[in-house]
């Protein structure tokens, strides 16, 4: 087989949809479909994302699964090596992994011997091909963040670490080359318009208001499918087995999707009627056949049908900070549903629009991507009677480099790195942010003001990689995490741990790069501690919730979190009401009041109630309570038993102060713990 695609310059590959754990039976397929074909195998297999590498149990805790849909798999007998995968496989990531493990590769590498992983965002060669892929799927309201997820998770991390970044698409942005083959999990933004919608929703109706509003599928994926424009595009994601054929306007400027309507001549016909008189053949378009109830096992190069039905071009949202020379432009016709401003004001600041980047002149379209059509196919799921496989034998489009393909000793092709993507790696390794909640994302500068940056690079990869023949992609698996231990049964399995990947290392190294994904044992235990204290936070803030509900029920109190003027700040004051002994003149009930310290700027050594400012992170006036009291004077609320009167007052440094003051009761028992920076003495 070797001999043969190095004569015709085409590769054979198997592209499977949602892995989800299944590889055994994904082999076992490919291995199947193969056979009944007349072939002795494949060059790679291609799987959609949501692959679910689990080394062991921790490794669950990293994934976005209800707990009771959480397995195992079978991936970990590859990663501990007692099974070898029979074919080369290359993955990207979905909403649906080992988010934690995955980290450890963002630039993309083995996860067992024969398997790798795309990374975050990547190109690729293997022989005559070139692949492009972006991993995660999208959701535009952490679209403009930077990846500050990081070991150890809370809640929120597991269900944002697999969103796509802006970042990892601007980079994609860059390329100016042809690629032959894109591959997102989730389908691109209204790529169902280029293909048989009819079908589609009579087998997926829920699509239908997403698609007629705009909204089916990832914007991102969109972006880069009409700036790649490669030959070949593969999806997962919603299940479902279905093609398409996107035709790429000629000019730069006419590849923004708009709302008017194209003839779509070379549409596969899901509904054709297979034993009617056959329908034209386009000899370049994919041959499938998703109306034939065959099993899943068996599908190969299979048959298609021609339709004349009218569609409508793909329809982007245009507020969700996309790319600066890619998708809509202020002023299209492109359908959306806009958010009123009124109502926008009233989300969380996390729903606002990005701020728009500076303009800069924006550069042609590259005038090496020249491919017009894109075949488009999504698949299922691996499972019996699901179409979740099609082995293809695919020739390049892209510019092949001088030298020979890279081969094993046995002949198999070997994956080797992209030098353009190496450039622009290095080009942009500075304005990754990672791990930092406060970080934002660098401004998208445009593309004419990283040309000339990547151009240097080039010439960087050129003298330090290329022609030190560096580009192969080495062999280097290694095992980080323990490997699963079918004969140790752990109920509650601890949550992952961070491992530093001698992969991302070397890759790192290589490039010559700050690897910031490298942490000390010391820095993993500092944010060990951080997230100790957040989860102490998270306590403070269910407990305000109790007392946000006993202060609702309390004579006095309104049960609204009562309103905080924006042009002032705010501060809390506790009235903590104890209990004493019965002593003359002083009766059983007593009010702990505190002495500032004598460095406080403001009021030293004056008595006052317990309180402080209400800060960005409290999620209710309630929680600052709860929190103020307990980090000032050690105790834990009971109740709130009513609302006094505001103060207002002025800091030394001029600002205004709007006082909330609260009389709470507090859990018998516990010890006054003051915190000596800020008071010296209770009563």
């Amino acid at each position: 087989m070797a001999a043969q695609l190095l004569e015709k310059k085409g590769v054979r590959i198997a592209v499977e949809g949602c892995g989800h754990g299944t590889l055994n039976a994904i082999y076992s397929s490919v291995e199947k479909s193969c056979s009944n074909n007349g072939w002795d195998g494949v060059d790679l297999l291609i799987i959609g994302g949501d692959f679910q590498a689990v080394r062991n149990a921790s490794d669950l805790n990293g994934m976005s699964v209800p707990i009771k849909y959480r397995e195992i798999g079978d991936f970990h007998e590859y990663y501990s090596g007692s099974r070898r995968a029979p074919y080369l496989t290359l993955f990207i990531g979905g909403n649906h992994e080992a988010s934690n493990y995955l980290q450890e590769l963002y630039y993309g590498g083995w996860v067992a011997p024969d398997i790798f992983y795309l990374g975050a965002a990547n190109v690729l060669r293997l022989g005559p091909l070139r692949i492009a892929g972006i991993s995660g799927i999208w959701k535009g309201y952490n679209y403009n963040k930077p990846h500050h997820e990081r070991l150890p998770y809370n809640q929120d991390d597991v269900k944002s670490i697999y969103h796509v970044r802006e970042l990892d698409v601007r980079k994609l942005l860059q390329i100016r080359t042809q690629v032959d083959i894109g591959l997102s999990h989730d389908w691109p933004r209204a790529v169902e318009r280029s293909g048989n919608q009819k079908w589609l929703f009579s087998r997926k109706d829920m699509f239908e208001a997403e698609s007629r509003d705009g909204t089916l599928g990832s914007a991102a994926a969109r972006y880069l499918l009409d700036r790649l424009r490669p030959a070949y595009w593969f999806s997962a994601h919603l299940h479902i087995k279905f093609p398409a054929v996107v035709h790429h306007a000629v000019e730069a400027k006419e590849s923004t999707p708009g709302a008017e309507k194209l003839k779509n001549t070379e549409e596969i016909d899901l509904n054709g009627d297979v034993d009617g008189e056959a329908a034209a053949r386009n000899a370049d378009e994919i041959t499938l056949d998703v109306d034939m109830d065959i099993d899943s096992t068996e599908e190969a190069t299979l048959a298609t049908t021609k339709s004349s039905a009218e569609k409508t071009t793909a329809v982007l949202e245009g507020d969700v900070g996309g790319p600066t020379s890619c998708g809509p432009k202020p002023g299209s016709t492109s359908q959306k549903l806009a958010v009123p401003d009124s109502l926008r004001e009233q989300l969380p600041a996390s729903f606002a629009r990005p701020a728009p980047s500076p303009s800069a002149p924006e550069m042609a379209f590259p005038r090496d991507i020249t491919n017009r059509k894109t075949q488009f196919l999504a698949l299922d799921k691996c499972l019996p009677g699901r179409k979740f496989l099609q082995i293809l034998d695919i020739e390049p489009i892209s510019i092949q480099p001088d030298s020979s393909p890279a081969r094993s000793s046995s002949g198999k092709l070997r994956l080797e790195y992209d030098k353009e993507w190496l450039a622009i790696t290095r080009a942009f390794a500075g304005e990754l942010q990672y791990g930092d909640r406060r970080a934002r994302t660098p401004v998208n500068a445009g593309e004419a003001a990283y040309q000339p940056r990547i151009k240097e690079e080039e010439d960087w990869v050129e003298d330090h990689v290329a022609s030190r023949d560096k580009l192969l992609v080495p062999e280097n698996f290694s095992i980080t995490a323990p490997v699963y231990d079918p004969a140790l049964v752990i109920q509650d399995p601890p949550p992952p741990i961070e491992y530093n990947n001698p992969q991302t290392i070397a890759f790192c190294e290589l490039l010559g790069i700050e690897n910031k994904f490298f942490a000390t044992e010391e820095e993993k235990a500092q944010r060990m501690r951080q997230v100790e204290k957040a989860e102490e936070g998270a306590a403070m803030a269910a407990a305000a919730e109790e007392v946000r509900g006993a202060a609702g029920d309390a004579e006095g109190s309104g049960e609204d979190e009562p309103y905080l003027d924006p042009t002032k700040r705010h501060v809390v004051g506790v009235a903590i009401i104890v209990t004493q002994p019965d002593q003359p003149n002083l009766g059983r009930y007593g009010l702990l009041i505190l002495k500032r310290a004598n460095e406080e700027q403001d009021f030293p050594n004056a008595w006052e109630l317990p309180g402080g400012h209400i800060e960005k992170h409290d999620q209710t006036v309630f929680h600052a309570v709860v929190r103020e009291t307990q980090e000032e004077t050690g105790q834990e609320i009971d109740a709130v038993l009513g609302q006094l009167d505001d103060m207002l007052w002025e800091s030394s440094s001029g600002a205004s102060n709007v006082q909330l003051n609260y009389v709470v009761s507090v859990k018998a028992g516990k010890p006054v713990v003051l915190n000596p920076e800020e008071h010296s003495e209770w009563v």
